[in-house]
């Protein structure tokens, strides 16, 4: 099989069939679990098609996964797993954003990102839109919080680039698509024109059609494209929206677009219960609400609990209540006052408990959609360890809402399952409701498989559909004939045999004659680590790691350690040992442990933290005691590294590559830096002397500062930053002992407990005597050097006095409001760094830019550059990966000079791009000299 594969695509490298590729890649967001014989990274269309036709060939399944956020089951197999998340990342902005031409792999904020320069968006609305791809949103006909039935991926549809399991790909946008479909599959264009003949000749059937997907639906196909189009590539293109995979692929598609509404208002309403919350929705709705979301009692007591939970919330002793989180949208501040002005009218007549103000304050939003969104995090996060979250969602229509949730809730005290919440779009009728279980034994399956039966009658005996938004999948595939009746459910399998006659595309998703299918292949979640077992496995971590294009990525490095666990449950050493190999590089040295996939994951895991305890595994007695001593000694190596960059610097690279080459080979990639030719010459001591004055603030410049001379021509960020405050009347003093000071994070980040403790507690001592106990603040001037900083006093308990600032943040607080006019450069390429967004510094960075130039350029495609201290010097592939799209974007803006907040990312940048990256603060202080031209 592997063979055919291969000789598939253009690449062999892109089929394997390794342990470590084969299980990281094996989950997805659901609760089921299947391995693939192989994975394959596919290039483009051409290549999709061939292995589509290998796979017909060998009798081999064949699943396409992207973003894998699906919680249905529809991203997994165990026969061939074609990744097409990579490389289909095409986006092509047309008649001035109101469309758009996407390809799979790209996610929805991203495409959002690129429409918003022109007023505009894409109409799904997906929760998961930071992770999920167009691919998967294509696939289940996916919706949101306000796009409704109107403005989801079917009706917002104008075209797609199919590629079916015979090979043939039709382009439905040209003009001819339905002649060349008649030409090239005869038998697929007449099956088509005789099934919508059939439907629509059967009252029974449009009458039920018209009902299904009067709701969100997303219950087996979209039977309503044989009502809704005249030409069979139309009736195709639609079929495809939805179907999961199991008719075609969509290598591209065009969609319009629809306007981007920056301005909003949101307020909470409490009632007394779900049918006082559900009678006022109509009214609420006709206000012009965009969204209006439904939290159960239990939802509002797990929120009650939370820190920046609303203060009329928190005094609210919950019974019975329920909860609408109104919100109203509008493209302008005169449009959002209309329609706040009918809600403020209404809301006055409601019977309401509790309510908050319909407010536009960010903050005052923010809080009031943490209490909605949060919900999953705080009850996935709190589940006990081994057990599994399922997030499930239904519809009704809305006048039944009301007691299908009163009934639901009686089935969670009926079977059990205990903290389910529910939640979800009220405006809709469509409800989202989690359960937590181990899903593995008998008692527990039949207990879920009773749940399931009852959860069906109640859903159907209300008019609803079982599925709304997460797509059939396996879940609900045995219930799709019990929604649809024999007639249509006959139609839907004859669509899939049209299409996929071998039935060998993604088989036993969204239809299934199996009863037991949704209590099948479930995924077991063996306790391992404190972020292992709290990973619900969604891949919200995924976009934002550096590493996830060249090895793993925190979900499938957390998915590797449950797949080793489970296999020591099974005494399968040989697994056990494949996979604990290949982990070394895959999962431990090519993580940039920057923290970024903690900004993005609704439980908040940083992946990070336990790479650096499995470094720590790893790192032996040798290595331990040399970075302890050089905790002791560390103005002697900082000062060491300087100098011998310096004495390099002045060697030809010619010279020094095969030792450098010689060196790694024999000691290690992963303890000896590949050394390049862009590397700066080493800096020089950071003692300063004492002020004469009082000081206002303590300075720690960066050691990085040390090891790392600046830019040619600047005197480097210390210098600047000194000149900057001196300009400003402030008064720095920076530490006696500074040269043998450091916040700590090289020892952390290669898991060295004992010397970064000894680090911590050093400059801890340090920076209290040098504030007088804490009176002055702390000013870094390397984000991740205030992020290590703020780390150490966290570790330290004496630390707690201590306030870090960094020193862009200092700058635009302490600095700017005094700054004279001045000229500024035309434009600059901004690279925030992971530290700076962690920190939440970026606001003030950009601030910052703004006083260097007219025009400031974050690349669209920003993310860490991976050199993570001096991981892109250990694994230059790491960086090269993490920016490989963002470089390109640097280059085409052609900025006239280009800045960031931190040295070594400012290296990894520098490399990357070709363009020399300097610290933002070094240009303001050229920008700002009196008398100074910054374009000179």
């Amino acid at each position: 099989m592997l063979e055919a594969l291969r000789g598939s695509v253009a690449d062999p490298t892109r089929v394997t069939s390794r342990a470590i590729d084969r299980y990281a890649l094996a989950h997805d967001a659901s609760h089921f679990l299947l391995i693939p014989q192989a994975v394959v990274v596919a290039a483009d269309a051409e290549e999709v098609g061939r292995l589509m036709r290998s796979s017909a060939a060998q009798g081999v399944p064949l699943t396409f996964r992207s973003g894998g956020t699906s919680l249905s089951g529809q991203a997994i197999t165990d026969g061939i797993l074609v990744d097409v998340r990579r490389n289909f990342t095409r986006v092509e902005v047309l008649d001035g954003g109101a469309r758009v031409r996407v390809q799979p792999g790209v996610t929805v904020r991203a495409l959002n990102a690129r429409l918003a320069r022109f007023g505009r968006k894409f109409g799904p609305d997906p929760a998961s839109e930071i992770a999920c791809t167009i691919g998967g949103v294509i696939a289940n006909n996916s919706s949101g919080m306000a796009c409704g039935t109107v403005d989801n991926a079917y009706q917002t549809l104008e075209s797609l680039l199919i590629v079916l399991p015979s090979g043939t790909v039709i382009d439905t946008a040209e003009v001819d698509a339905d002649a060349r479909l008649r030409a090239l599959e005869p038998v697929l264009h007449a099956g088509l024109v005789r099934l919508a003949a059939r439907v629509r000749q059967n009252a029974a059937s449009v009458a039920l059609i018209r009902h299904q997907f009067s709701m969100k639906n997303t219950m087996g196909y979209g039977l309503n494209s044989f009502l809704d189009f005249e030409r069979p590539v139309d009736m195709l293109a639609h079929l495809i929206v939805g179907s999961e995979g199991t008719l075609g692929f969509v290598a591209e598609a065009v969609f319009r677009t629809v306007p981007l509404k920056k301005f909003a208002a949101t307020a909470l309403l409490v009632f007394d219960d779900l049918l006082a919350a559900n009678s006022a929705l109509p009214a609420l709705v006709d206000t012009g609400a965009a969204t209006v979301e439904l939290m159960d009692a239990l939802s509002l007591q797990v929120g009650q609990s939370g820190a920046d939970a609303p203060a009329q919330l928190r005094d609210l002793r919950i019974d019975k209540h329920a909860a609408l989180l109104l919100e109203y949208q509008g493209e302008s501040a005169a449009e959002l006052e209309r329609f706040t002005t009918a809600g403020t009218g209404l809301l006055a007549k409601l019977p309401l408990d509790v309510a908050t103000a319909l407010s536009t304050d960010a903050a005052a939003r923010a809080a009031l959609w943490h209490l909605r969104k949060g919900l999953y995090a705080t009850v996935a996060g709190a589940r006990p360890p081994g057990t599994v979250a399922l997030l499930e969602d239904v519809v009704v229509p809305v006048d039944a809402l009301a007691g299908t949730c009163e009934t639901l809730i009686g089935l969670f005290g009926t079977y059990s399952y205990e903290n389910s919440v529910i939640f979800g779009h009220a405006k809709d009728g469509n409800v989202h409701f989690m359960l937590t279980d181990t899903f593995v034994g008998e008692k527990s399956l039949s207990r879920f498989g009773a749940f399931t039966e009852d959860l069906v009658e109640l859903v159907l005996g209300a008019g609803g559909s079982l599925k709304a938004e997460h797509g059939t999948g396996r879940v609900m595939a045995p219930f799709v004939r019990r929604q649809y009746g024999d007639e249509l459910y006959d139609v839907m399998r004859e669509v899939k045999s049209l299409c996929d006659p071998g039935g060998l595309l993604n088989p036993g998703v969204l239809l299934s004659d199996d009863p037991n299918a949704h209590v099948t292949s479930i995924k077991s979640s063996p306790p391992v680590e404190a972020e292992v077992d709290t990973c619900v496995e969604c891949g919200y971590c995924e976009p934002v790691c550096p590493s996830r294009n060249v090895t793993l990525t925190p979900r499938q490095r957390i998915v590797t350690r449950r797949a080793i666990a489970q296999a020591e449950l099974d005494g399968d050493s040989a697994l056990v040992a494949e996979l604990e190999k290949d982990s070394v590089y895959e999962s431990v040295q090519t993580c940039a442990v920057d923290g970024m996939c903690q900004t993005a994951c609704p439980v908040l895991i940083n992946t990070g933290s336990l790479v650096k305890r499995l470094r720590e595994q790893d790192n032996n007695r040798i290595e331990k005691a040399l970075w302890a001593q050089a905790a002791t000694h560390w103005g002697v190596v900082t000062r060491g590294a300087a100098a011998a960059l310096s004495v390099v610097d002045r060697v030809p690279i010619g010279l020094l590559a095969a030792p450098n080459a010689a060196a790694r080979a024999v000691l290690g990639t992963d303890r000896v830096p590949l050394y390049s030719d862009e590397l700066p010459r080493g800096g020089t001591s950071r003692r300063r002397p004492a002020p004469t004055g009082a000081p206002d603030a303590v300075y720690l410049p960066a050691c990085v500062g040390t090891m790392f001379g600046p830019a040619d021509g600047s005197p480097g960020i210390q210098a600047s930053f000194e000149e900057l405050c001196e300009r400003a009347g402030i008064t720095l003093l920076v530490p006696t002992e500074i040269d043998g000071l450091c916040c700590g994070t090289p020892w952390s980040s290669k898991g060295l407990a004992d010397g970064g403790s000894r680090m911590q507690e050093r400059t801890v001592a340090a920076l209290l005597t040098a504030t007088r106990g804490g009176e002055l603040p702390v000013v870094c001037d390397a984000s991740s050097c205030t992020e290590g900083l703020l780390q150490s006093i966290a570790a330290t308990p004496s630390g707690s006095a201590l306030t870090i600032v960094d020193a862009v943040e200092f700058v635009a607080t302490r600095v700017l409001p005094g700054l004279p006019p001045h000229e500024r450069i035309e434009s600059l390429s901004l690279h925030p760094t992971c530290s700076s967004t962690r920190l939440g510094t970026n606001g003030h960075l950009a601030e910052v830019a703004a006083e260097v130039a007219e025009s400031v350029r974050v690349p669209e495609d920003w993310g860490c550059c991976a050199f993570a201290g001096d991981r892109g010097m250990l694994h230059p592939e790491l960086t090269e990966s993490a920016t490989r799209v963002q470089a390109e974007q640097v280059r085409d803006a052609d900025s006239e000079a280009h800045a960031s907040c931190n040295r070594t990312c400012e290296l990894g940048m520098t490399r990357a791009t070709g363009r020399e990256y300097q610290h933002v603060l070094e240009l303001l202080a050229v920008a700002t000299r009196p008398g100074a031209n910054p374009a000179g």
